[in-house]
């Protein structure tokens, strides 16, 4: 995967994975935590670029949207921002996120998102190819009520061997893709 974006070839990027916006366009829980690491982040790596990766749900704007806006309005540079609004679920945003590596030519990427969603998606990533750290975490479970931690705990169990199946079968065909302008 060649250099072909304006970074430098050894700058990393910073993805922040989606979730739920409410109906009246406020992030989630979740979301609101996700932007704070995004967040940090950037505040760490300056000019590194950030993919906010999240479809519209049912009500409301996408979840990359709101991210955007949240990081403008804490002062980050729009131009930074890459928004990936097609991404209904971590799967299409890992796909999204190798792409936005690849076009770019990054070196990898800082992964944003909650502690339990972490491992899936570094593991996604590195099946396609590329390079990542997790990005800033709040200890435990960063303040997410301990029902709806055990849920995504559970839920992970079931996604990371689906996911993973998917990635491996359709590997080749999802690297190929990567590479198109």
């Amino acid at each position: 995967m060649a250099a072909t974006g304006n970074a430098p070839a050894m700058s990393r990027g910073i993805v922040i994975f989606g979730a739920a916006v409410r109906p009246d366009g406020r992030p989630s829980p979740s979301l609101a935590r996700r932007i704070g690491y995004g967040l940090q982040a950037a505040q760490t790596l300056a000019d590194a670029p950030i993919l906010c990766s999240g479809a519209a749900g049912r009500a409301g704007p996408s979840e990359a949207s709101v991210m955007a806006e949240r990081l403008t309005a804490c002062g980050v540079d729009p131009a930074r921002l890459v928004l990936d609004e097609a991404s209904r679920d971590t799967l299409q945003s890992v796909v999204a996120a190798a792409r936005f590596v690849s076009v770019r030519g990054l070196a990898g990427c800082i992964v944003c998102s909650d502690r339990y969603h972490i491992a899936r998606i570094r593991l996604l990533l590195g099946v396609l190819g590329v390079p990542t750290t997790p990005g800033p975490l709040a200890p435990g479970r960063g303040g997410a009520r301990f029902r709806h931690w055990m849920r995504m705990r559970l839920r992970e169990v079931v996604a990371i061997p689906y996911d993973l199946a998917i990635v491996l079968v359709r590997r080749g065909h999802l690297i190929r893709q990567l590479a198109e302008p």
